[in-house]
């Protein structure tokens, strides 16, 4: 008499998971508990998507400033960089305002389409930017392009769903990966292929189209490549759990749920202090490293009575494209290893700490040429490219665990939306720093383009402190 049974002894049985016919949710998990490891065709996809995604953002850089000249909107040649930063900026203004529009489109309609529309924005509007012969039109079609290319909010709760938990680093980075190949590789793009009939006159005749319109061909190789992942859209699985009539998570048996559901009540995205605090931080940095990508091309190109170094847009393409071939070196033989041993707060750290001192050495070279500018400059480069993929890596990666799967779409709206309208700041900013900079060449505090590097520095300074307590709360699974 009052003996337990030995049954009541046991620790409870786990309750087995119910998967339900026709949910592509249920179908990604099903996947990922029976297939273990590296989900290499869907990081395929997405690394591919992707690139041809971020190709057209930067890919306008090295021409920028002779598409200016050629548009004739800018009174003088020191007034170019004022014009060139307003139409940087209509991409990023596009996209902050229809971000968090796709991201919760993402979370309802499911991933997929989001993905597939967006590569088609791609597809019509840079090739239209291309065909721009106003200044109105080609800050029309850059608008558009970025309004409807909703592409990064989706892409990050994607590249988490369809990897392990363990493997999610390696997803996220696979995203930062191909995003940063992307705006580098765009403008060696931009650089090799605008201006075709100048560049290479035995190909392309004046009177081709390609001589009316001298920035086309960059334009329309960017689009047939967006064309190819279009149709490859069509093998993508989707991921977003869709029960009809049942909450979209994995249910278990006996009315309870799965670990995600489980978790307490979802708060407000905006009251999400671990979210919103990495958002800040990732807008600062992509401030910084926007407004790096335009000055990087401004200043290659620019004369050297104004403190560049006088590079052909071909030059700069070539640099840009070594830089890009580090990122798929560093992420195929390194980034697993930092993130394993550094993990993503502190690799985020280190990697912005160190490009400080690359961003110091820049307007000293100058006064090098030959051998001596190139070697520097093109390891300034690489290491540049590759500490911002990090940093972006490791602050998305914060953003996608401080909330669970049925909300990451709108909180990468939310921060796509605010990384963009700092983005649009920054091509603009940047672009009126860098005109005012050419006019005070002989200034004793800072002259010239030492005061926009200067600015730069600041930038990166201000990220890296956000990166420390109080300003940064880090998800209850990275806390020690």
């Amino acid at each position: 008499m009052g003996e337990e049974s030995p049954a009541s002894s046991l620790p409870p049985a786990p309750a087995a998971k119910v998967y339900y016919d026709g949910c592509p949710g249920c179908a990604m998990d099903r996947k990922k508990e029976t297939h273990a490891g590296v989900p290499y065709k869907e990081l395929l996809f997405v690394a591919t998507t992707t690139f041809a995604s971020a190709l057209p953002i930067t890919s306008l850089f090295p021409f920028l400033y002779f598409m200016i000249k050629d548009l004739h909107v800018a009174p003088r040649e020191e007034d170019i960089g004022f014009y060139a930063g307003f139409l940087g900026a209509a991409y990023m203004i596009g996209r902050g305002v229809a971000s968090v529009f796709w991201g919760v489109a993402a979370d309802r309609v499911g991933r997929k389409p989001v993905l597939a529309f967006s590569v088609f924005s791609v597809i019509v509007f840079n090739t239209l930017f291309g065909l721009s012969v106003k200044y109105w039109m080609a800050i029309a079609t850059r608008f558009l392009l970025g309004a409807l290319n909703g592409f990064l909010a989706p892409v990050k709760a994607y590249s988490i769903e369809v990897c392990p938990p363990d493997q999610q680093a390696l997803g996220i980075s696979v995203v930062s990966t191909a995003w940063g190949m992307g705006v580098i590789i765009g403008p060696a793009i931009g650089g090799y292929l605008a201006q075709p009939v100048k560049q290479y006159p035995h190909l392309f005749h004046e009177n081709s189209v390609f001589g009316r319109f001298p920035y086309l061909l960059p334009c329309l190789c960017i689009s047939f490549l967006a064309t190819l992942v279009l149709i490859s859209c069509v093998w993508l699985p989707e991921t977003l759990h869709k029960h009809k009539g049942l909450e979209r998570a994995v249910e278990m048996v006996e009315g309870t749920t799965t670990q995600e559901s489980a978790e307490p009540p979802k708060k407000s995205l905006l009251r999400n202090w671990p979210l919103m605090s990495s958002i800040i931080s990732y807008c600062v940095f992509s401030l910084h490293d926007t407004a790096y990508s335009e000055i990087f091309s401004l200043w290659t190109v620019s004369d050297r009575k104004y403190g560049g170094l006088s590079f052909a847009s071909k030059d700069v393409g070539q640099v840009l494209t070594v830089a890009g071939a580090s990122l798929l070196v560093y992420q195929i033989f390194a980034y697993r290893w930092i993130d394993r041993v550094l993990g993503p707060i502190n690799s985020t750290r280190v990697s912005s700490a160190l490009s400080i001192p690359i961003i110091a050495a820049y307007p000293f070279m100058t006064h090098l040429s030959g051998i001596r500018l190139d070697v520097p400059l093109y390891i300034a480069a690489m290491l540049k490219s590759v500490f911002a993929i990090t940093r972006t890596t490791g602050t998305s990666l914060l953003q996608n665990n401080a909330v669970p799967q049925e909300q990451r779409g709108a909180a990468n709206g939310i921060a796509t939306t605010a990384m963009s309208l700092s983005k649009a700041f920054a091509p603009a900013g940047a672009g009126i720093l860098f005109s005012w900079a050419q006019k005070r060449q002989h200034a004793a505090f800072f002259p010239g383009d030492q005061m926009v590097f200067l600015l730069l520095n600041l930038t990166e300074v201000i990220g890296l402190v956000l990166t420390f307590k109080p300003f940064l709360a880090v998800p209850q699974q990275y806390k020690q």
